[in-house]
Formats: C-alpha cells, sequence, structure tokens
C-alpha cells in the first residue's frame, strides 16, 4: 500500500483517538467479547430495563433515538417473547458436559418477559442472549454498488448473491460471545436471531389460526430470490417453497411490474413493519418512499436491492452485506477493493454464477461452522461462462483463455455445480476444464485494462492477501482470536474468556493496528500466523 495512503488511514484513526478517553482506542472487531457480562460498559449501568428487559445488557447501550428502543419493544411484543440467541459454546479439554450458562438469572421477576428463561429459551451447551443488541451491536463491512441503470443492478445482485456465504467464511471474524468461546466463527445467524420477531404460528411451533403464513426464516437471514431479466436464469433455481404476498404480488404486476421483480418485493413485504411513526399515519406523501422504505429497510438480506429515492438523482444500488469486519485497515480495504473488481469482471466476461438459491442458503449455514474457510466445501457453479468462453486480450497483445468448460444451460440443474473448498472458488480448481477461480477471473480483467504499476502491485498485494487467506496461509480473524485465547496463560480450557483475557485479546488487536499505522506490516503481524 502507498506510504500517503496507510498514513491517511492511520491519521482517521488518530483522530478518532483525539476525541477518546486516555484509556478508548479505536478498534474494528466485530463484537466486544464480553458484551453482556456484568459492568461490561463503562459507566456500568443496571440490567433488566423497561426498553430492552435483557438480564445482560443495560438500556443505555441502545442509541437513545426513539426507532431503537421501539424497535427492540416491538419484535419483543410481536413475538410475545424476548428474543432467543443461542450459539453452540466451544467444547474445550476442560468444558463441563452438558454445559449449562453459567451467566442465567433464573430468579429474575422484574418482567413478565423474564419467564423465558423457565419455559425453554435457555438451551445446554449452548450461550443464551436476549436482546437485539448482541446481534446489530456486531460491527461488519457492507459494500453499496452503484449501477449504471435497472437492469445492471438487477444483474449484479444476482450474480453477487452466491458469492455471499464465500465472503463471509473467508471473513469470519466471531468466535467469542458473552464471554465464552463459541462453536461458531461468524455473526449472522446471531442477529438473525436477535431481531427475528415471528410469532410462534410462523415459527410453525402452533397451527396457523391469527398469522398467514408459516415462514422459514427469519426477516435477517440470506436471501431467497433472483430478480435479473437474464436469459440463463432457469425456473430450477428459483425457490419453490418461496412465501408471497400474492394479492399484493398481483397488484405490481397490474401496475406494470415484471414477475421476478413483483416476486421479489412481494416476498419482502410479508414481513410486518415494525416501527411506524404517527406523523407518517396522517397522510400519503407519494412524492417520498417513507413507507417503502421502512419495509426495505428492517428486511435484511445479505443483498439488499435499492430502488432510486425519489427526487434525487441517486440511481440503482445493491448492497453486498455479508462480510465480518476485519481487525486491520489494510485486509478491509482488500476485501472492498476485491468485490469491487469481482463486479468487474462479472460485467466485462458476462459471468454467470447461477445456482438454485436453496443452495446459497445452505452455504450460508456452512459459513457458521468453525474454521468453515479451510474445513468445509460449499456449492458452487461449476463454469462461470455462458457459452464456451472466447480468448481476451490481455494487457501485451497476448490472448488469454478465461476458461475452457462448456456450459450446460439445458441439461440437469444439478450438473452445473458441485461442492468446492473455499480455495478452489478463490483460486481456482488445478483440474483440467474446473472452475478458474475469482482471483484468476479478476487478474484477467486487470490484464484487459490499462492500469498503471503503481496501482497494479497495490491490487496484487490486496489480491495476495485474499489468495493466502483462501489457502490457508492466514487465518481468519476468528482463528487468530480462538488461538490467542486458547494460549493465554490464565486460559483454563474451560471455554470461559475471562475479563483479564479479553483485555489482553483487545490490547493485542490495537497493537496490531498500531503497527498497521507506523509501517504498514500490521496486518501481516496478523496475517502470518502459523
Amino acid at each position: 500500500m502507498p506510504k500517503s495512503e496507510m498514513l491517511t488511514k492511520f491519521c482517521r484513526r488518530k483522530i478518532a483517538k483525539e476525541h477518546m478517553a486516555t484509556t478508548e482506542y479505536p478498534i474494528t472487531l466485530t463484537t466486544f467479547p464480553r458484551l453482556g457480562t456484568p459492568d461490561c460498559t463503562t459507566p456500568s449501568y443496571p440490567v433488566s430495563g423497561p426498553k430492552l428487559r435483557s438480564q445482560y445488557v443495560p438500556d443505555e447501550i441502545a442509541n437513545p433515538h426513539i426507532r431503537f428502543p421501539t424497535l427492540a419493544a416491538n419484535i419483543r411484543w410481536r413475538r410475545g417473547r424476548k428474543v432467543e440467541v443461542n450459539v453452540p459454546v466451544f467444547r474445550d479439554e476442560k468444558t463441563q458436559w452438558p454445559w449449562k450458562d453459567p451467566s442465567v438469572n433464573y430468579d429474575l421477576h422484574n418482567w413478565p418477559e423474564d419467564d423465558d428463561v423457565r419455559n425453554g429459551a435457555v438451551k445446554d451447551n449452548y450461550i443464551y442472549m436476549d436482546a437485539m443488541a448482541f446481534g446489530m451491536g456486531s460491527c461488519c463491512l457492507q459494500i453499496t454498488f452503484q449501477a449504471k441503470n435497472i437492469e445492471e443492478g438487477r444483474k449484479m445482485y444476482d450474480q453477487l448473491s452466491p458469492l455471499g456465504p464465500i465472503l463471509l467464511a473467508l471473513t469470519a471474524a466471531t468466535p467469542i460471545y458473552k464471554g465464552f468461546l463459541a462453536d461458531t466463527d461468524v455473526r449472522w445467524n446471531q442477529i438473525s436471531r436477535a431481531v427475528d420477531d415471528r410469532t410462534p404460528e410462523e415459527l410453525g411451533e402452533k397451527p396457523l389460526q391469527n398469522d398467514r403464513w408459516r415462514l422459514p426464516k427469519s426477516r435477517y437471514a440470506s436471501n431467497s430470490t433472483y430478480i435479473s431479466q437474464d436469459s440463463r436464469l432457469r425456473k430450477e433455481y428459483l425457490d419453490p417453497n418461496l412465501i408471497v404476498d400474492q394479492d399484493l404480488k398481483q397488484r405490481l404486476l397490474d401496475g406494470g411490474m415484471d414477475d421476478l421483480l413483483a416476486t421479489h418485493f412481494a416476498h419482502l413485504f410479508i414481513r410486518d413493519p415494525i416501527v411506524v411513526f404517527n406523523e407518517d399515519l396522517k397522510s400519503l406523501d407519494l412524492s417520498k418512499a417513507d413507507h417503502f422504505e421502512n419495509l426495505q429497510s428492517t428486511n435484511w438480506q445479505h443483498m439488499r436491492f435499492k430502488p432510486p429515492p425519489p427526487g434525487s438523482d441517486t440511481g440503482w444500488r445493491v448492497e453486498f452485506r455479508p462480510m465480518e469486519i476485519q481487525i486491520t485497515d489494510f485486509e478491509n480495504a482488500a476485501l472492498s477493493v476485491f468485490i469491487v473488481l469481482i463486479t468487474r469482471a462479472i460485467l466485462s466476461f458476462d459471468l454467470n454464477f447461477y445456482m438454485p438459491i436453496t443452495r446459497v442458503s445452505e452455504n450460508m449455514e456452512t459459513a457458521h461452522i468453525r474454521d468453515a474457510v479451510s474445513t468445509e466445501k460449499f456449492w458452487f457453479r461449476k463454469n462461470p461462462f455462458s457459452t464456451r468462453p472466447s480468448r481476451t486480450t490481455n494487457g501485451t497483445g497476448e490472448s488469454t483463455p478465461v476458461g475452457s468448460r462448456p456450459s450446460t444451460p439445458f441439461g440437469p440443474v444439478e450438473d452445473e455445480y458441485e461442492q468446492m473448498s473455499i480455495n478452489e472458488v478463490i483460486n481456482g480448481q488445478q483440474i483440467e476444464g474446473g472452475f478458474p477461480g475469482l482471483i484468476p477471473l479478476v487478474e484477467s480483467y486487470l490484464n484487459s485494462m490499462n492500469v498503471d504499476v503503481e496501482t497494479r502491485c497495490e491490487l496484487a498485494r490486496y489480491l495476495d492477501l485474499i489468495r493466502k487467506r483462501a489457502d490457508g496461509t492466514y487465518w481468519t480473524a476468528a482463528k487468530w482470536i480462538r488461538e490467542f485465547v486458547r494460549k493465554h496463560p490464565k486460559y483454563q480450557h474451560d471455554s470461559v474468556v475471562d475479563d483479564e483475557i479479553s483485555f489482553d485479546l483487545v490490547k493485542a488487536a490495537e497493537q496490531i493496528t498500531q503497527e498497521e499505522g507506523r509501517d504498514g506490516l500490521g496486518w501481516e503481524m496478523l496475517g502470518k500466523r502459523r
């Protein structure tokens, strides 16, 4: 990375530090390791307040804007109980088994919801959490792209969707909750549960009487739709059990919307609005999109398709949402640039990553497995080219093949994809006609562009980080954090991350960011983890 850019990034942290107390530091961790433990905030506040009604985190932890406590209260009201965030605990050598969360207070009786812990909310061998803050308090790395028109936006939405689970596993950074090591590495399902407003009927716990549907997913979940009018989009890729508000879909069709997009929005709108302000109900202002955004912004999927705001020159946008925040600026920059370059390669080579959307959902679950980036395989399309690819010209005037496997546009869908390691998805399969790999595809794109030497060298460093993270040379932050804890002299190998271990962990992360600011090598300290 050019020294000028690194100094700029260091200055951002320096400026942030100047506005903090002497004992505070700007650190990019997905979660604070001991959030929800006694006195986890400074200053300390009592728990079980009237807004969150949590036995672990105080109301003061929430943003004071009325939207946020209202959101938490309405989710709780609609569910008829508090949210249940249960994360499997990591079973270490001395972890008592079966493990019972020792932090649960079964004697608390401040609110009716306190009965939840006595009515099955707490599970053996799971870390129990009971508030929206445990999910929505996480930090992530989200990228929003501007499309030149609606067609390009719809195409990027579809083609980036299968990449979501891959990047979630590649950026895994969340192995600790509430002072305990978890047996998962990423935050996604925890956020999903932290804002899950489904009723017992919608969850399938009771027969449908008052509600319209059994809903298989939380409103924070992986995508369930494809939306592009792409001739390569086969009906077999769509979710056969998708829940849709058919009346609303018909209104959208009658208004001129095509079937795919009408299906997408009619699916999003099976959810109730969970925050409505009185002033918005007094009149309907068609020059604004407040009511639409109210529902759109509380459907948190791993991709989001964003129409232009009324009266704005902002165009169609697509948001890529699954990635976890990384400890260093270099890592976050590398991942951001990598996703941007993938979109350029998709559009330049007309790449095709379609596969059944249900397989994408399955991959999202696989991404949660501990060290999934090195140990698991993910469903992915074998051939990203629409037809047998032509040869592209690189920057030297030589022709370079970008792939060789023939497509199967009309054969069985199951023949189009297979299980691959993340290393194979990112770096390519080392077999004749195998998947070329996302980085080789990006490099083919860069070879076709007139990129100056300095920029190309910087991009090469970014891509090298991604490449080595995928092949296991560099660990994920989740693995680094887990190993830091397990090697700490005070760790008892009982899954407990106490205050001293947490302090040293945060201090180590702060030291790495300081090293990055001084010489640009901090991320390599974090990276060379073997």
